[in-house]
């Protein structure tokens, strides 16, 4: 459960702040969210 949690804000927030720079930028940002959101005690 905390993985779904953890990869809707991921994604959420790859979103509103990779928006601008395409898909790739998404996909950087969504992965530098996923590795902060698992230092935060979100991950499994």
């Amino acid at each position: 459960m905390k993985n779904i949690i953890r990869a809707i804000l991921a994604g959420w927030g790859a979103k509103k702040l990779g928006g601008g720079c395409g898909c790739f930028g998404v996909i950087v940002v969504f992965i530098i969210l996923w590795i902060l959101l698992g230092y935060l005690g979100l991950g499994s």
